[in-house]
Order: structure tokens, then C-alpha cells, then sequence
């Protein structure tokens, strides 16, 4: 420690007392062997751990998720908007069916909506399967299955649950078009 001087150094002690009850019997061993040396806190093994080593690592799964959470909302905002202008520029076709007597332009919409959302779930599915295998060749992922069943299951499931989101207003406006207005315009 004389040579190579530290600002912060750590101490590790296997005690069967809790750190708390240890803190000032440690403070006064230390002060023994040197006045001029301190204890800046007790704290156990594991909550060391959590601050070093962890810290960094909870960053990085806080961004991503932060991440994660804007992907799906602009994916949701893309599908609406895909679906808006679908149903804004099949207007008249809508308001003639609702004219010859159609009343289920909701699940068309619908229906519509959640064919491109499927297809963009099981395309996005065989592309991620193919991409699974550059983080299992690296030391990225620990005791954790790139393609676990559930991950891609939990993915669909989300994401076929955000485009019926996506998909209802545009469906529920054309479920409610003037089939007169619809023509004239």
C-alpha cells in the first residue's frame, strides 16, 4: 500500500455477526493498527457487489428497457397511422359498402390490421431466430437461452396486443362512416 497508494480500499471479513453490530468493534481494530486510517462504512459482501460490479449492468437493462418501451410505442404508432390513411383513403369503398347494406366494416379493418401485424410478427420471428445466434457465439447472455420459447412467445403476444390496440380507433371510425358523405366526397 506503500508503493502503490489507494484512495478507497476494502476490507473483506467473514463474521457470523451482522455487519451493524460488527461496525465499532472493526473501527476500533482499525484505528489500532493505524490512527490515521478510517472506516467510510460496514456493509455486507453482497450489497458491495451490487454497487461495483452490478451497478453498471442495471444501467445498461434500464436503458434498454427505456428503449424497448419507445420501439413498441412507435411501433404501435406506425401501425395506427398505416391504418388511419388505409381507412382515410378507402372512404368512399367503405361508405358504398355501408351503403349496400355492409355492418361488418369494423372486423374488416380489423381483420386487415391484424394480417399485417401477424405477418410482421412471424417475419420479425424468423429474422430474430437468425440473429440469435451472433449473441450465442459471444460471452453477451450468462445461464440465459437465446431462443427461449417463452421470450419469442411473451414478444408475439405483445406485440399482436399492441396493434389490436393500434387497430381500434381506425376500425372504429370506419365502423361509424357516412355512407352519404362517404360518396359524395
Amino acid at each position: 500500500m506503500d508503493q502503490f497508494p489507494v484512495v478507497n480500499s476494502f476490507l473483506l471479513i467473514r463474521i457470523s455477526q451482522s455487519p451493524r453490530a460488527m461496525s465499532s468493534a472493526l473501527a476500533h481494530e482499525v484505528h489500532a493498527m493505524d490512527a490515521g486510517l478510517g472506516l467510510q462504512e460496514v456493509i455486507t459482501l453482497r450489497e458491495h457487489m451490487n454497487r461495483s460490479a452490478l451497478s453498471a449492468q442495471k444501467i445498461v437493462v434500464a436503458l434498454l428497457f427505456i428503449f424497448g418501451g419507445i420501439a413498441l410505442l412507435l411501433a404501435a404508432v406506425g401501425l395506427y397511422g398505416v391504418m388511419s390513411y388505409a381507412v382515410s383513403q378507402s372512404k368512399r369503398e367503405l361508405g358504398l359498402r355501408m351503403a349496400l347494406g355492409a355492418t361488418h366494416l369494423f372486423r374488416v379493418v380489423m381483420t386487415h390490421g391484424l394480417a399485417l401485424a401477424v405477418g410482421g410478427v412471424v417475419l420479425g420471428t424468423i429474422i430474430a431466430m437468425f440473429l440469435t445466434r451472433l449473441i450465442a457465439v459471444g460471452t453477451l447472455l450468462y445461464q440465459v437461452n437465446p431462443r427461449s420459447p417463452m421470450a419469442f412467445l411473451v414478444a408475439s403476444v405483445v406485440m399482436v396486443t399492441i396493434s389490436i390496440a393500434a387497430c381500434i380507433t381506425p376500425a372504429w371510425r370506419a365502423a361509424r362512416t357516412d355512407p352519404a358523405r362517404a360518396l359524395r366526397e
